[in-house]
């Protein structure tokens, strides 16, 4: 069973390379529109996956190509995934793609997720891809962990 999903995995990598390699009139991601359309479909299937793997690298993948029509589906990661490995990535996505909506969640994501490891990273993305400055980062010596406020 891993040995399929890993094969799926590689196979959907494989596709957004190759697609990456041929492109002829080049937009964000240097893909023809019907290339970038092909890819991000495929992608949005790979969100659906009930391989976590696969999952993270579609969200990734989704967020480097800056693709808006993946917005819905990352928020509702970021919002209701168990794994909070997915969670972060669905923040990461989110992040790159700048959308107002996803962004909102990102930041939401700082205050009310169930995990202080995802609220720090949702902040750090936040800072980083977003608006810089908007959260100090104080690393406390008695918890042994960064704390995150909004400024």
């Amino acid at each position: 069973m891993k040995a399929i999903a890993r094969m799926a995995a590689a196979v959907l990598m494989l596709t957004g390379v190759s697609a990456m390699t041929m492109a002829g009139e080049p937009n964000v991601a240097g893909l023809t529109e019907q290339k970038y359309e092909a890819a991000v479909q495929n992608l949005l299937i790979g969100l659906k996956s009930d391989n976590q793997g696969l999952r993270e690298s579609a969200a990734f993948m989704l967020g480097e190509l800056k693709a808006s029509e993946a917005v819905v589906p990352l928020m509702a990661i970021l919002r209701s995934d168990s794994h909070e490995s997915s969670r972060v990535v669905a923040a990461l996505a989110l992040c790159r793609i700048g959308d107002a909506r996803g962004v909102f969640a990102v930041r939401r994501a700082v205050t009310f997720d169930e995990s202080a490891s995802v609220q720090r990273k949702c902040a750090w993305f936040y800072d980083q891809y977003v608006v810089a400055g908007t959260f100090d980062f104080q690393y406390s010596t008695r918890t042994s962990e960064e704390q995150v406020a909004a400024k």
